[in-house]
């Protein structure tokens, strides 16, 4: 399928402003982050998330009001719809407290159903419940960032052993900022950090690496039929040869992903958003990032294996010294 015949646009000029962009969307996302800190899911928190499936349209705010009235913390519990309009759904999440044990896990889900009904709220069922402890979820957090710095570290790795170093901190430099910008947009929406948004993040992180080792291998196939000319021009032609595939791979799967997100209900939409996300930032930054960290890495310098770039100024000076 041909988008462009001949695409020649300029993407390494703008690197710089690419750059600055991403810079100020993370600087920002961080600082909200530091000052308001991450919202964590139940099963890295640990809490209890109940729920309940309302005959009438439930309302949110008596139920809060209940909730803060009859159990000891319930004014910090997090009361929202789940689900459609039509489904009467509510979710219910607390926070664990004391020791993590059987009975005490399940007292809390006891009681906050207990609680509602003699609020005469209305007749209602329990549809499911979700409870974490305390110690579960510490080693869940632990367990999500090694695998997030193991999956960085290989990637370091593969691509330096296959390209070179300044190509692979490319890479891992357009990871990192793929995984940053999603948690800032993360955060600027309020979704909470849960194992689904991890195992999104992780699926990102692969997705923007193999995007960008297409262009990486280009850039390598590229510098045997150009081997005099600058990294930048070398880069800018690999990006525009593979523009076409790049468009086309990351529009398909960001269909997907929108149906996800309309039509996968609650459970769901924090990996859908976080792909969603991640595959517009790891698309911009295969574009715009990764081999401009390359570039100014290399700092033109030939790369291995690259004959020096023709310099204009010495035919020059060759011309003088002959016609003095």
């Amino acid at each position: 399928m041909q988008i462009f015949k001949t695409p020649n646009f300029d993407f390494v000029r703008w690197r710089w402003h690419a750059i600055v962009l991403s810079l100020v969307i993370i600087g920002i996302g961080m600082a909200k982050i530091a000052t308001q800190g991450m919202p964590l899911g139940v099963e890295f928190e640990g809490g209890t998330i109940v729920i309940l499936k309302f005959e009438q349209p439930p309302d949110v705010g008596r139920i809060r009001d209940a909730l803060a009235a009859g159990i000891p913390g319930g004014g910090e519990a997090v009361v929202q719809r789940y689900g459609t309009a039509d489904q009467n759904q509510v979710s219910i999440r607390t926070s664990s407290v004391g020791a993590e044990e059987g009975s005490d896990l399940s007292r809390t889900a006891d009681t906050v159903v207990k609680t509602l009904q003699g609020a005469n709220l209305g007749k209602f069922t329990t549809e499911n419940t979700r409870i974490v402890g305390p110690i579960v979820g510490e080693q869940l957090r632990k367990q999500g960032t090694m695998a997030t710095i193991l999956a960085l570290a290989g990637i370091l790795v593969y691509i330096g052993l296959r390209f070179q170093f300044s190509f692979a901190i490319g890479a891992v430099v357009a990871t990192i900022h793929d995984l940053l910008v999603t948690l800032a947009f993360l955060s600027f929406f309020n979704y909470d950090l849960t194992l689904n948004v991890i195992a999104a993040i992780l699926t990102i992180t692969g997705y923007s690496v193999n995007d960008t080792i297409v262009v990486f291998d280009r850039v390598r196939e590229n510098m045997r039929s150009m081997r005099r000319d600058r990294l930048d021009q070398i880069v800018n032609v690999a990006v525009n040869q593979t523009l076409a595939r790049t468009i086309i791979t990351a529009g398909t799967t960001l269909l997907s992903v929108v149906a996800l997100y309309l039509f996968g209900g609650e459970v769901l939409a924090g990996f859908a958003f976080t792909m969603l996300v991640g595959i517009i930032s790891g698309t911009y930054s295969t574009v715009f990032i990764a081999a401009a960290i390359a570039i100014i890495i290399q700092g033109g310098r030939p790369m291995k294996g690259q004959a020096a770039p023709v310099s204009t100024a010495a035919p020059e000076r060759k011309r003088r010294a002959r016609a003095s």
